[in-house]
């Protein structure tokens, strides 16, 4: 099991520079998809958004690693629990009320990490106000003895042209 964030960086560095890595990828997915290795990976990411869509912000704390990073905007927020006591309510009330669309992910696995991105666009209203915006998501997972939990997030978005 990896035991860091930074360890699990790392991996996704080599794999990605690596000419043999970077073989393998092509053999096992076409641009825009999701490696075999990476499926359930990917099922993991969909179950957290799925969650935060239903209002369910257990479930979606529970696909979290105790000490994820999450980057959103330039901000970050260093753990779970930190997570939860600052933005966890409103990305979910925020979810609940947009629609969101993948137009393109990719995810990779080697060993007990994989990193799945994704490209989309969020549409709808929140607080009163439009929301139209292109979006990316990157995550970095760890398999652990009850699954993949997301070890870090970045998230960036960007208005519609």
């Amino acid at each position: 099991m990896i035991k860091s964030l930074a360890t699990v960086l790392a991996a996704a560095v080599v794999f990605a520079a690596s000419p043999i890595s970077a073989q393998d990828h092509s053999q096992h997915a076409v641009e825009g998809a999701v490696a075999p290795a990476a499926a359930d990976a990917a099922t993991a990411v969909d179950a957290f958004h799925a969650a935060l869509k239903a209002g369910d912000t257990d479930g979606a704390l529970a696909l979290m690693d105790p000490e994820v990073v999450i980057f959103e905007e330039g901000y970050v927020e260093r753990s779970r629990d930190e997570y939860a006591s600052h933005h966890l309510g409103s990305d979910a009330a925020f979810a609940a009320e947009t629609q969101s669309v993948h137009t393109r992910r990719s995810g990779w696995a080697l060993g007990d990490a994989a990193w799945i991105v994704t490209e989309g666009r969020t549409t709808g209203a929140f607080n009163g106000r439009v929301t139209d915006r292109i979006t990316t998501e990157t995550m970095v997972l760890g398999r652990t003895a009850d699954g993949w939990r997301i070890r870090h997030i970045h998230w960036s978005s960007r208005a519609s042209d």
